[in-house]
């Protein structure tokens, strides 16, 4: 009978296969050799010597701060506002099919069209901001020019953005939380918060770890909002990895190096996420034991 569940599983693990262990193996490949601008694009076998470069590479070490630092802060707000949003849209108020959609609609924007609209916002010249600023005749707030206000800005626009997207898979899973358990609390004279904290978090513990996971991984690959909010800047004070190993392979044409940054942040990817499924078919068996 196993034989036969993985015969229908062949197709779909055929297509994997193809369009994500092929690339990888490539990347494995480039990873142990020169090919760069400087060897003429011809690849050259160079063994390790990538990956020590790496290891020693202080920019490298910067980026994985910054991109953990930025997907942490990111990922705790999302999670939170994505909650109290989703609690808010289970609520049977008038209207709610259109709040819904609403709610939706920063995360259905392109992020590159996102990132333009928020750079706009955050221009200390002619931006809105600094217009109402100067309306008040108060100096303008630097966003995209200190690196701490930079940061700010690129975790706010990202948690605007994606907020909606872990709102929608909390309310997905608030619908699955049988009704009858909050009348029974309710009868048993349960405040809010007992009931929040002993029924709906609970049995909300796997949709927020698969949000949690979902996000986590879209964070620790950001790029096209960095690259078009601040390119980087200032001073490299907001770039991340894949920032990092596409300006290698774009700008600097040095592809093995590029690749071997992809591996490291995929390695790091890997580990946090794997970390998270852990807790997530922990958390699967605790609940059910728990009914």
């Amino acid at each position: 009978m196993r034989w036969r569940l993985w015969l229908l599983m062949a197709p779909a693990l055929a297509l994997l296969l193809a369009i994500f262990a092929a690339p990888l193996l490539h990347y494995l490949w480039l990873s142990t050799q020169a090919q760069s601008v400087l060897t003429g694009l011809q690849p050259q076998p160079i063994g390790a010597q990538q990956w020590l470069r790496l290891w020693n590479d202080g920019r490298f070490w910067q980026d994985t701060w910054q991109t953990l630092r930025f997907s942490a802060a990111s990922v705790s707000l999302e999670m939170l506002l994505g909650l109290a949003v989703a609690l808010l849209l289970n609520q049977p108020l008038r209207g709610r099919g259109l709040l819904r959609t609403i709610s939706l609609l920063p995360w259905a924007l392109p992020t590159t069209v996102m990132a333009l609209g928020w750079r706009w916002i955050f221009n200390d010249l002619y931006g809105p901001i600094s217009r109402l600023l100067a309306g008040l005749e108060l100096p303008a707030i630097p966003f995209l020019s200190n690196p701490a206000l930079t940061w700010m800005a690129t975790v706010g626009a990202d948690t605007w953005k994606t907020t909606p997207f872990v709102a929608l898979l909390l309310l997905a899973g608030l619908q699955t939380i049988p009704a009858d358990l909050y009348e029974a609390a309710a009868l048993e004279g349960a405040t809010p918060w007992q009931t929040l904290r002993r029924i709906t978090l609970p049995l909300l513990t796997p949709y927020l770890l698969i949000a949690l996971l979902f996000r986590l991984a879209q964070a620790l690959g950001v790029f096209d909002l960095i690259q078009v909010l601040t390119g980087g800047g200032p001073a490299g004070s907001t770039e991340s990895l894949a920032l990092y190993a596409y300006l290698n392979a774009m700008r600097f044409l040095d592809f093995g190096y590029s690749a071997t940054l992809l591996l490291g942040s995929f390695a790091i990817l890997l580990i946090l996420c794997g970390a998270g499924a852990l807790i997530w078919r922990w958390s699967l068996r605790w609940q059910g034991s728990l009914r």
